[in-house]
């Protein structure tokens, strides 16, 4: 039985000639609109190949504003440059969601250097003197941190990063460190920003006409010819600028899209399988987003989505309902229940308004000031999911205790 599943799986028709090349963690050859940030980027790390330290960089920007692509174009087009020409400068790229400490981020960094032998069990002072070692003999090391703001020791990790260089007589250290969020840097120390010298990128979002070449360019290679409408690129490419101006997401609706037409055996993928898809890809990225949420935003978010559930809908002065509305006041006090159940301390008020504003920043909740029909100023939250669904994923993937 399992055999005749894989050969009729194997011989089926998709629409597909490489459905890698749609995956949005795929970075392609070509960067449509991002010439200039791809230029600025490579100007900076372009004195390592001179023998001088880059500056540390910062790139901001949403979700797929093609950070993260621009860096690691640029990350690969250095390494083979240097190599080809025997230049003692190399990029090495860490994803911060999987590597989020010190410790870890340090471990991946010097595994790539350094990949036949074993750091397994070695203390963090043990591996940061192999990373100055390897950077002291004339290597000029530029480490990518992606998504640096979810690591949780970040002001330690940066501010041994840059007075590293003071350990070392040849060679450099360098970041370049990506986020969603501008705010991140506020989490570092005083004296780790005054060290910094860094350059700041933001990347602004792509726009529909820019979303609808980027997703013919990705068709042409990932998909037979004459199996996606025009139609089909319009509809993800406008669905994704109005929400967002995301990439990804644009991508993701067309693969997902590209899925539906195979499942359902079509030879063609038109505007009713992106329609079909978006609901699927809305709850996919919300989902991969709370999963990489920090602990302590974790358990806001599910204060949020319990009050939301919990809560009768607030009647105004004026006599307005206001669905899932709730009060700034009334989340934090319920986060600091929540928090205290899970046996952790609750952040300060001033800690707990970050995290309001960043949960804002990566669109799970909206928020506003009170106005007229609301006795006092306060601020005011709603979630932009279903808190049901929300609660949910909270209590059954990341807060089993």
């Amino acid at each position: 039985m399992p055999e005749q599943i894989f050969q009729n799986e194997f011989e089926k028709k998709t629409v597909f000639s490489d459905r890698n090349l749609i995956m949005p963690h795929h970075t392609p050859d070509e960067l449509p609109f991002r010439d200039e940030q791809i230029s600025d980027v490579s100007n900076v790390v372009a004195h390592a190949l001179k023998d001088k330290r880059p500056e540390n960089i910062f790139i901001y920007g949403k979700v797929g504003a093609g950070k993260t692509c621009v860096t690691k174009h640029v990350m690969n087009k250095l390494n083979e440059f240097a190599s080809s020409n025997n230049v003692c400068a190399e990029c090495c790229y860490v994803n911060c969601r999987t590597h989020n400490s010190k410790y870890r981020i340090l471990s991946k960094i010097v595994k790539d250097f350094y990949p036949e032998e074993n750091f397994l069990g070695f203390s963090a002072a043990f591996i940061y003197e192999k990373l100055l070692s390897h950077a002291g003999r004339g290597n000029h090391v530029i480490i990518i941190l992606d998504e640096i703001d979810k690591v949780r020791d970040l002001d330690e990790l940066v501010y041994g990063l840059i007075r590293g260089n003071d350990e070392i007589d040849k060679g450099s250290l360098s970041i370049i460190g990506i986020s969603n969020n501008v705010r991140f840097k506020e989490r570092l120390d005083p004296r780790t920003k005054s060290s910094l010298c860094q350059q700041e990128m933001v990347f602004a979002p792509y726009n529909a006409i820019e979303l609808t070449e980027i997703l013919k360019q990705r068709v042409e290679k990932a998909f037979k010819p004459n199996t996606v409408s025009d139609s089909a690129i319009n509809l993800a490419a406008a669905y994704s600028a109005k929400e967002s101006g995301d990439a990804r997401t644009a991508i993701m609706l067309l693969l997902k899209a590209g899925e539906l037409a195979d499942k359902s055996e079509k030879s063609f993928v038109t505007d009713e399988e992106v329609r079909k898809a978006r609901k699927a890809v809305e709850e996919e990225i919300i989902f991969s987003l709370v999963n990489t949420l920090p602990e302590q935003q974790k358990f806001v978010l599910y204060a949020i989505a319990k009050l939301s559930l919990e809560n009768n809908p607030y009647k105004t002065i004026t006599g307005r309902i206001e669905e899932g509305v709730l009060f700034s006041g009334e989340v934090y006090r319920e986060y600091e229940k929540v928090a205290k159940h899970f046996k952790e301390s609750a952040v300060s008020a001033r800690w707990y308004r970050e995290y309001i504003s960043e949960l804002e920043i990566y669109g799970l909740i909206v928020t506003t000031n009170s106005g007229k029909g609301i006795k006092g100023q306060t601020r005011l939250i709603k979630l932009a999911s279903e808190p049901a669904k929300i609660k949910e994923l909270i209590e059954s993937e990341f807060l089993k205790q």
